[in-house]
């Protein structure tokens, strides 16, 4: 029990981390964002709730320039000011913003960010497991294959959670009639609209997000297995 102690103790630091994150990313957005009221986003906004047999769906604007949207801890959907700027100057649609919604929305759905908390201490346990296992047979080269190994994890957990949301989107925007162009032509212009920063040239498996590509095909085959049911 004694040779488990210095374990429990970092999965406890690492629970009490998880939640401080998580409640400074609530007071940050609680203090940088504002409801979202934009003429050209309520019609689709009022089409999902409709889809859902609810009212119309609510979200926040997250005032950072970054392209992005976000699910947080508690329920709450944002776009960040930098996407409402790319529509505001017609770079991307209306429709394509209610796509990154209906993602959001699937994260909630699903419980990511619950899921999330799990994963996070499954994925130091492993970094610390290997970190004491390889740095015995690999002095100075054992900690960074444990880092290695334990990101990959992390960047394969958070892919099938995307995955997991574009399915949800895709359902609720073919209910809502909005179909899945939306969603798929955003996915090829996230590279450009983001400056060229989505792959930052990282392999695949290391990636958080799927490539575009796969992204895409997945949607695509999805929608050939509804079309044959």
């Amino acid at each position: 029990m004694l040779k488990l102690t210095p374990l429990l103790l970092l999965l406890v630091w690492m629970a009490v981390m998880w939640f401080f994150s998580a409640w400074r990313l609530k007071q940050d957005l609680r203090e940088k964002s504002t409801p979202l009221n934009h003429p050209r986003l309520t019609p689709v906004l009022k089409r999902l709730g409709e889809a859902m047999d609810l009212p119309p769906i609510r979200a926040h604007i997250y005032e950072v320039e970054p392209i992005n949207g976000l699910a947080a801890p508690d329920g709450r959907i944002f776009l960040t000011r930098g996407f409402i700027r790319k529509l505001d100057a017609c770079e991307v649609t209306p429709e394509e913003l209610a796509s990154v919604i209906a993602h959001e929305l699937g994260h909630v759905s699903h419980g990511h960010a619950r899921r999330r908390m799990i994963d996070f201490a499954g994925q130091n346990a492993i970094r610390l497991a290997l970190t004491g296992v390889l740095g015995r047979f690999l002095p100075g080269i054992g900690a960074w294959i444990a880092n290695l190994v334990a990101s990959a994890v992390a960047a394969r957990l958070s892919r099938q959670d995307e995955f997991e949301a574009d399915r949800f989107a895709s359902a609720l925007m073919i209910r809502a009639g909005l179909g899945t162009g939306p969603q798929k032509s955003l996915f090829r212009k996230l590279d450009s609209l983001a400056g060229g920063r989505v792959a930052a040239g990282a392999p695949a498996w290391l990636l958080s997000h799927p490539p575009t590509a796969q992204r895409i095909a997945a949607i695509e085959a999805q929608e050939a297995r509804w079309s044959q049911g």
